[in-house]
């Protein structure tokens, strides 16, 4: 490749392609396949254009010495435009990858289909996607965006498992701030439309937002160590690792505040019940409500979905129940196990959510935990409220262990609200004020206590906080070699997408 065209990327504040391959891969690591591969399109003076390797590098490596498949579009020839025989060579790539059970990742630097080929370009993205699709749940699929992705080109990073995107440099959106003028007459920056930062907070769509390249290949590679690179691989617990028991035990029962309905951060219970440095977040920016992410627990790899009372006092919506339902199936698929730690008041309410769907959205978590096999750990720390506590991962839903702190509250609903609706007509009397603050507090200790889940068994257990990470240990290491629900013959299930 000329010198002056990594140039031109570098000025861009960009690496080229394949520096990016060399900086994701092992040392010399990296070989390529299908170089010599060219368009064969006549129209509009495209057989005069020498298209090297139809710009995309493809091929195979090894990232921490395990084999993974990888392309790279070269945005300096042609645009990093997307031809037949470009989308050939990346579908063939893949499915390649699904024979050799490795990972795929795709380097995504495109201005989109290449006008000049028409149908064929059209076909070219139809066949990768078919491979991506053909691809899921088999092996790992992870997207980088680093540059313009638009139209048809968005659709192949929608189709996989992780999306990351880097400040500055990303770009994705079904028709750019041209199309959306001249449709729309609107004025907005490519990067207001579908920058990093709208795809990582608003929309959901980039599971991983970098603050440059390296950054976002570093993450990459720490992805691929939590992970299965195929259906089927079993997770090896690491050799070594670290935890500091005595001062994670004293430190994880003094997180909750006394008083019910103040915040804290989930993430510090997290980080008393796995082992040390070890969470690594996933869509961390988007509904900070649901916390989804994996970690280690004894240097094996789990899944952890955690409500967050700091955010929004830890409620269903319809994003976290997307971003929830998502991640468990992606766990399910690879067989990595589920920790769910619970502490939930509730789907939200109100007509803002009920018209985005809440209904049609809580559902997918409730389906997406109904439909898991693998091993399933729940944990209550505080509220556990209504439909809410049954969707996230209660026993009714094939939790195989679930755990209560002795605070816990279950109930439909919280004892203020109960109240309200049950005494409705004393509350009007000021003179039964009394009576009714009996009621609670009656509410409170003989309803809303996690002994009476625990008499009905659908609590395994009430530990105190600092007996936690024990529990959680001995309940996965006796499921390690969980055997598969039986489900009811069918083609597939039909989740509320």
């Amino acid at each position: 490749m000329a010198e002056y065209q990594i140039e031109k990327q570098h000025a861009k504040g960009k690496l080229h392609a394949i520096e990016r391959i060399n900086a994701l891969c092992d040392k010399d690591s990296f070989f390529e396949i299908y170089s010599a591969a060219r368009h064969n399109c006549t129209s509009f003076g495209m057989d005069s254009k020498e298209i090297p390797y139809d710009g995309v590098i493809t091929g195979f490596g090894k990232i921490n010495g395990k084999k993974v498949a990888i392309y790279a579009q070269d945005f300096t020839v042609q645009g990093g435009s997307l031809g037949k025989v470009h989308g050939q060579k990346i579908a063939e790539l893949i499915s390649k990858a699904i024979d050799a059970k490795c990972p795929v990742i795709g380097l995504n630097d495109s201005g989109g289909a290449r006008i000049q080929e028409g149908v064929d370009s059209l076909c070219g993205y139809g066949d990768l996607f078919y491979q991506n699709v053909r691809a899921s749940g088999a092996v790992p699929q992870i997207s980088i965006i680093a540059g313009p992705c638009a139209g048809g080109a968005v659709y192949s990073p929608g189709l996989t498992d992780f999306i990351f995107a880097v400040d500055s440099i990303s770009q994705m959106f079904i028709t750019g701030p041209k199309v959306v003028k001249s449709v729309m007459f609107m004025d907005i920056t490519a990067e207001d439309l579908g920058g990093a930062s709208i795809h990582s907070q608003k929309s959901g769509v980039a599971h991983f937002r970098c603050p440059s390249e390296k950054d976002c290949y570093e993450k990459v590679r720490k992805l691929l160590d939590y992970i299965p690179h195929y259906y089927g691989e079993e997770i090896v617990a690491e050799a070594k690792f670290k935890f500091d028991e005595k001062k994670k035990a004293k430190t994880i029962g003094t997180i909750i505040p006394e008083e019910s309905r103040k915040p804290y951060n989930m993430h510090d219970i997290i980080d008393c019940l796995v082992d040390d440095d070890s969470f690594f977040e996933v869509m961390e920016e988007f509904s900070v409500c649901a916390i989804t992410g994996f970690a280690k627990i004894e240097g094996r790899s789990v899944g952890i979905i955690a409500n967050n009372p700091g955010g929004m006092g830890g409620i269903l919506n319809c994003d976290a129940s997307d971003k929830i339902a998502r991640f468990v199936r992606y766990c399910d698929a690879y067989n990595v196990p589920l920790l769910n730690l619970v502490d939930v008041p509730g789907f939200i309410p109100g007509p803002q959510e009920e018209q985005k769907g809440i209904i049609r959205h809580g559902a997918k978590v409730i389906y997406a935990y109904s439909e898991a096999t693998v091993p399933k750990v729940t944990v209550i720390t505080r509220k556990a409220y209504g439909g809410a506590y049954i969707a996230m991962c209660s026993k009714h839903l094939g939790a195989d262990f679930v755990y209560a702190w002795p605070k816990a509250e279950i109930a439909v609903m919280g004892a203020e609200g109960a109240v309200e609706i049950v005494f409705a007509k004393e509350l009007k009397d000021p003179s039964k004020a009394a009576e009714v603050a009996h009621k609670k507090q009656e509410y409170i200790t003989e309803v809303m206590t996690p002994k009476i889940a625990a008499q009905r068994d659908y609590i395994s257990e009430i530990i105190n906080p600092e007996q936690t990470r024990e529990y959680i240990v001995k309940s996965f290491d006796f499921l390690r070699n969980k055997t598969q629900n039986v489900m009811p013959s069918k083609k597939h299930g039909n989740i509320p997408l």
